[in-house]
């Protein structure tokens, strides 16, 4: 499916919301539904929530989104996400493949274990046209119960039945630099 800024999930996700966000006076953290992405240009990727109290929450930053009522560590906007988002234009779907597969992510200069969720590719913008540019945005819940949106030369996944049983990140693999189409 494409979407025009705002956009679903592959499937809803249970978790939990910073109530710093949220409310007036802050309570911590509430449980929510997590269903929906938007995607303005320059920004982070907006999640759009149901709260407890049926109320819809739009455009929520990824670091106040948690899988845990009581994530661990401090989480900044840097740890969240790497790149803004490209243009208004995504779509979003969830590799059969992927689905429920552990990787290790780089987050702000430190190394992550999660559990992939979903991916989100944007389309139709300058930097999707350019084969050194595009990059997809990988949706990894954390073991530490944080939400992290990493492009997916900032993550490797362990499939145990191909992959090396080490998760480390490999070195030397060139960036593409040509349309796959092209013959230049």
């Amino acid at each position: 499916m494409r979407y025009t800024l705002n956009g679903e999930l592959p499937r809803h996700l249970y978790c939990w919301v910073d109530t710093a966000h949220t409310h007036r006076e802050p309570v911590g953290f509430v449980p929510a539904v997590w269903f929906g992405l938007v995607s303005h240009p320059g920004r982070m990727w907006g999640c759009t929530v149901l709260l407890e109290s049926g109320a819809i929450y739009r455009n929520l930053p990824p670091h106040a989104l948690a899988f845990d009522p009581a994530p661990t560590g401090l989480w900044t906007p840097q740890d969240a996400q790497t790149w803004d988002c490209y243009g208004t234009d995504f779509t979003a779907l969830e590799y059969a493949y992927l689905a429920g597969l552990r990787c290790l992510v780089r987050a702000h200069r430190h190394d992550h274990l999660g559990t992939y969720l979903f991916t989100v590719a944007p389309v139709g913008d300058g930097y999707s046209a350019s084969p050194d540019q595009a990059k997809e945005f990988t949706f990894v819940q954390l073991d530490s119960g944080w939400l992290t949106i990493q492009p997916t030369n900032h993550t490797v996944f362990e499939e145990k039945s191909f992959t090396s049983p080490t998760l480390t990140f490999p070195r030397g693999l060139k960036r593409q630099s040509q349309t796959p189409w092209t013959t230049e």
